[in-house]
C-alpha cells in the first residue's frame, strides 16, 4: 500500500508530547514510522519514540540544550506545547505560548530544514481576531523582535505582567496566529510548508483550566460549535499530522479551524461572537495595573 503520508524515517520533532494533543501526535507519528523527537518538561510516556528530551520552554538555555540532542536535519516540526495561563502570570503564558516557538524557527528550524520540510503549530481559536489592527498593535512590538533577549526585553517593556495569565493565552496565540502568516515569507518562500491547527474546545488534561478560563463548562462546551461535546485529542492530532504530511504537500498559510462550526457561523453573523467587536486593548483596560 503506498505510503500517502510520507512521514516513513522522517524526522519529527513534537513539543508538548508528554500529554493531550501533543502525547496523541507523538503516538500518530509513531505508528506512521516516523523517527519521533518528544519534547516536554514532563516525562514522556509514548512507545517507540527515538528520544525524549526535557526542555523548559520558558528557559532560552534549556531550549538551547534540547537542540544539542536533535538531529542537525528536521523533516517536520510540531510546536504544540503550552500552558493555558491559569497556573502562569502573563509573561510567562507569553514565553512559553510565542517567544519559545519564534526563537526555535528562527534559531534553529532556519538551519536544520531544507526545501520539503514542514513546520505546524498547535494555536487557537482564542486567537481568532489576531488580524485586527486594534490586535495586532499590541502584539506586533514581539514579532518585529528577533533574539530572546530582545524579546523578553520587548515583553517587559510593555508592561503587562499585572495582567490574568489568560490574557497572556489569548495574547500568545494572536501573535502565533499573525506568525504562521509572516513565516510564509521566509520559510514557504523557501518551500517549507508552515501551518497552525486552530482547536476548539479539546478534553485534555488542561480541561478544567479551559474550563475556569472561559467562565465554566458550559462556555467551553459552547466552543465546540456543534458537536454538542467536546474534541478528544485524537480529533486534534489527525489534522495537525495532516498538515505537515505529504498528503498537504501544496498547502501553507494555512490556519486550519476545527471547531465544528463555532468559528464560521460567528464570522458570518449567524451567532454571537462575544470577542468579535472587543480589541485586547478593551479588554485590558478592565484590569487596571495597581
Amino acid at each position: 500500500m503506498k505510503d500517502y503520508f510520507g512521514y516513513t524515517d522522517k524526522i519529527c520533532v513534537v513539543t508538548g508530547a508528554a500529554s493531550g494533543m501533543g502525547k496523541a501526535t507523538a503516538e500518530m507519528l509513531v505508528s506512521l514510522g516516523a523517527k519521533v523527537f518528544a519534547l516536554d518538561v514532563n516525562p514522556v510516556e509514548v512507545d517507540h519514540v527515538e528520544k525524549f528530551i526535557p526542555v523548559d520552554l520558558s528557559k532560552k538555555e534549556s531550549i538551547d540544550q534540547a537542540f544539542q540532542e536533535i538531529p542537525q536535519h528536521i523533516d517536520c516540526f510540531f510546536g504544540i506545547a503550552g500552558v493555558s495561563g491559569i497556573k502562569c502570570d502573563f509573561n510567562t503564558t507569553v514565553t512559553i505560548d510565542f517567544i519559545a516557538n519564534k526563537y526555535i524557527c528562527e534559531e534553529y528550524l532556519q538551519k536544520r530544514m531544507n526545501a520539503g520540510a514542514s513546520i505546524a503549530f498547535i494555536t487557537s481559536t482564542g486567537g481568532n481576531h489576531w488580524e485586527k489592527e486594534g490586535n495586532k498593535k499590541e502584539y506586533l512590538p514581539l514579532i518585529e523582535a528577533t533574539t530572546w533577549d530582545d524579546m523578553i526585553t520587548t515583553l517587559n517593556q510593555l508592561d503587562l505582567n499585572h495582567l490574568p495569565g489568560p490574557l497572556g493565552y489569548m495574547f500568545a496565540k494572536m501573535a502565533m496566529n499573525y506568525y504562521t502568516a509572516k513565516l510564509q515569507l521566509s520559510f514557504a518562500k523557501n518551500h517549507i510548508r508552515v501551518n497552525a491547527l486552530l482547536p476548539g474546545s479539546t478534553d485534555t488534561g488542561m480541561k478544567n483550566e479551559f474550563e475556569l478560563a472561559a467562565g465554566g463548562a458550559d462556555q467551553l462546551l459552547a466552543s465546540a460549535g456543534f458537536a454538542g461535546r467536546l474534541a478528544t485529542s485524537f480529533e486534534m492530532a489527525a489534522p495537525v499530522v495532516f498538515l505537515n504530511s505529504d498528503m498537504a504537500s501544496f498547502v501553507s498559510g494555512e490556519l486550519f479551524i476545527a471547531d465544528y462550526g463555532c468559528s464560521i457561523t460567528a464570522q458570518a453573523a449567524l451567532r454571537e461572537d462575544p470577542l468579535g467587536n472587543v480589541t485586547f486593548d478593551q479588554m485590558k483596560q478592565n484590569f487596571p495595573k495597581n
